[in-house]
């Protein structure tokens, strides 16, 4: 990985250690430079949001420049350059404009994550790209595509040099006129990083680019209120102070010999308002700086304070509301807890019996360290718990070129962002999600004529949801695109040799396109129609121990819903027993319990069994039949049945009691023993004992068939 120069002692000074802090935040900058153009407007574009866009690419450009990657600060300072005029309405933006700054948006992503893995990968070219960008940026045509506007104002006069005196002015308000010159310089960029101080601390001052012809030198003109040990001191990590040479400007005298004399405001275009002065754009940036929630607002009379301080004042509220956790450590921690419950429950259980006259304290102190060791562990899972926005922000872009790519016109909405979700679920659901939306884009949503010929809208919505529901997260994607056909799925199973009468009911219509290899599609293309895809994810989802149901209606659109558990490490369970065997039913699908006679219980053909629960007859399933738990006493026992919910069906599970309610941490028994049917886990009991916990919707779906 690349060294850059530690500035003051000419040593080298290694940045690797800041590497992982940069990729992450310039990640974070991509993502929502993404998501800003992609809610542009591109006929009216909103200068807020134009100035938002712009801090990202600043933001990415000056740590690329710091950290050496040039060929990412190339590109991004393009991207810069075309913003800064876009922001300053010098150009008007074009859909043109907004597909070179995403691409460019996307290069930058593959150049990083080539830098991140030590310059392994191929680089990426970028030569085009770059040229494409500064033709736009001169309100020129980019190669192979569409011209863009011209220039709306002007372009502004180059800077000339001018002559300086002091003034009285400048004196009475404490302000400085400076110029500095930097270099020579083996890297230019470095340059750039300072020029960027002046935009991101407020206070410092402004700056604008003076003409300097020899090779390797910059120079610029300064107003600031800092002192030139100040300035050195916030310039020592960009460049060697050795580089840099400030001297004092006053007064300017009027240029070409002749006519008042002019301010060195006026003359470096600071408050003129001149085209392309850099005092309006900063204006901008400074006031949306200031609007935005992040940063610290600077209290009165602090503007004389240091420059380093207001730095630090914002970079204090930021690092105060949030911080960074590598996610090895928070599951080394949930693990922690998990061991800490279990070895609470293994106490619980063995002071069942203790007298509570003669051990009133132990017992007290044993009932406090249940209730801080179910809040702690609520409190370590909401760590893990990520909102569902970080997966439904990879959608609008992806929908967005597939629309295009097919020729549709796609409005997308969601709901439901803030819906919080495990982080290994989330990382889990996103393919399948993804297909989701594609399959919606490409089978669902008609083209524009389609959809006029039909009375609809030319824009189709595609709607991603998510919300609780009890203990569950249910993940919904809507589309009001034409729906499934009925007739063309009963069909294409007659052609596979399926027994489909006519007389099926429409959830088992739709749930034959989830079978291995069905497509109706009538032409494969690179999107969708291979045959491979709602199988898939119907199997991906229920190794999440969650469900698919589907719903569609011709010609009005169709309706995916995911049902998945909030978590996958601790869960609340019904401890049930059978003969000398224990069993763990989860909380969230256990909706009541009963006793009943074996009288009660009605076989009906082959062998099944059903129980009348107020009017409604349930399936029964029998624990002992389906492990084969053998038992003392045959007969005896199976007297309790506890209703469980899954898959929209319920069906009653014979037990022998009802050992209580307990949290059980979670253990994987296809990794640790193997697959085991009907069984989704297993858990540590408080006597050391392990307990399978059952998959209510495997026996929802046993007792179906």
């Amino acid at each position: 990985m690349a060294e850059t120069q530690a500035a003051g002692g000419g040593s080298d000074f290694d940045l690797s250690q800041f590497y992982g802090v940069f990729f992450e935040e310039a990640a974070e900058n991509l993502d929502q430079m993404e998501q800003m153009l992609l809610a542009l407007d591109v006929n009216a574009p909103d200068d807020e949001e134009l100035n938002g866009i712009f801090r990202c690419a600043h933001s990415i450009k000056g740590g690329s420049a710091t950290f050496g990657f040039a060929d990412v600060a190339e590109l991004t300072h393009k991207m810069e350059s075309l913003l800064d005029k876009l922001r300053r309405h010098e150009l008007q933006l074009t859909p043109p404009m907004v597909d070179a700054l995403l691409e460019s948006a996307d290069v930058s992503r593959s150049l990083l994550a080539r830098h991140q893995s030590g310059g392994q990968d191929e680089a990426v070219p970028t030569a085009e790209l770059v040229a494409r960008i500064r033709a736009l940026a001169e309100g020129g045509a980019p190669a192979g595509g569409v011209a863009a506007a011209a220039p709306v104002v002007p372009a502004p006069a180059p800077v000339v040099a001018p002559v300086l005196v002091p003034t009285g002015a400048a004196q009475a308000t404490g302000e400085r006129f400076l110029e500095i010159s930097i270099g020579p310089l083996a890297q230019p960029e470095l340059a750039d990083a300072i020029k960027d101080l002046f935009h991101d601390i407020e206070g410092l001052g402004t700056i604008s680019d003076l003409p300097d012809e020899r090779p390797g030198m910059r120079a610029f003109a300064v107003r600031t209120t800092s002192s030139d040990s100040e300035l050195l001191d916030l310039f020592v990590f960009h460049v060697a102070k050795e580089q840099v040479a400030i001297k004092e400007l006053g007064a300017v005298a009027a240029q070409g010999g002749g006519g008042a004399a002019a301010s060195p405001a006026e003359a470096y275009g600071f408050f003129n308002g001149a085209p392309g002065a850099p005092q309006a754009a900063d204006h901008q940036e400074a006031a949306a700086t200031a609007a935005a929630p992040q940063t610290a607002a600077v209290p009165p009379g602090a503007a004389g304070a240091h420059p380093a301080q207001h730095k630090a004042a914002a970079h204090a509220s930021i690092e105060s509301s949030t911080i960074r956790v590598a996610v090895n450590k928070v599951d080394q921690l949930i693990n922690l807890v998990g061991e800490l419950v279990i070895t609470q429950a293994m106490l619980a259980q063995n002071s069942r019996d203790l007298d509570a006259g003669l051990h009133q304290q132990l017992l007290a102190g044993l009932a406090d360290l249940d209730r801080n060791t179910r809040d702690l562990q609520e409190s370590v899972m909401s760590i893990r718990m990520i909102p569902m926005s970080t997966v439904f922000s990879r959608f609008p872009r992806m929908l967005r070129d597939l629309a295009n790519k097919l020729g549709k016109k796609v409005e997308f909405v969601t709901n439901g962002e803030a819906t919080e979700l495990d982080k290994s679920l989330v990382e889990k659901i996103t393919d399948p999600l993804t297909h989701l939306v594609r399959n919606s884009c490409d089978h669902g949503i008609e083209t524009p004529a389609e959809r006029l010929a039909a009375d609809k809208t030319e824009h189709g919505t595609l709607t991603l949801s998510a919300s609780h529901q009890g203990g569950s997260i249910v993940i919904e994607v809507r589309d009001d695109g034409r729906g499934l056909s009925r007739e063309k799925i009963l069909a294409k199973a007659r052609e596979r040799g399926m027994d489909a009468p006519d007389s099926m009911a429409d959830a088992d219509v739709w749930n034959l396109i989830m079978l291995p290899g069905f497509s109706t599609a009538e032409v494969v293309t690179d999107v969708s129609g291979r045959g491979v895809g709602m199988d898939v994810v119907k199997k991906n989802i229920a190794a999440l121990n969650g469900t698919v149901e589907l719903e569609s209606m011709e010609g009005v659109g169709t309706r995916v819903s995911v049902r998945l558990p909030l978590t996958l490490a601790i869960m609340d369970g019904m401890s049930v027993g059978v003969a000398d065997e224990v069993y763990i039913l989860p909380l969230s699908s256990v909706v009541e319990s009963f006793q009943v006679n074996q009288e009660g219980i009605n076989t009906v053909a082959q062998g099944s069994q059903l129980v009348k629960v107020r009017d409604e007859f349930m399936p029964v399933i029998s624990l002992e039949k389906i492990f084969q738990v053998p038992r003392a006493n045959p007969g005896h026992g199976n007297e309790i049945m506890v209703v469980v919910e899954a898959d929209g069906s319920r069906v009653a599970v014979l037990v022998d009691e009802l050992l209580g309610q307990q949290q059980v941490v979670v253990k994987n028994l296809e990794t640790n023993y193997r697959k085991v049917a009907n069984v989704s886990g297993a858990t540590i009991m408080g006597d050391g004992s392990v307990a399978l916990i059952l998959d209510t919707g495997a026996l929802v779906r046993r007792a179906r068939h």
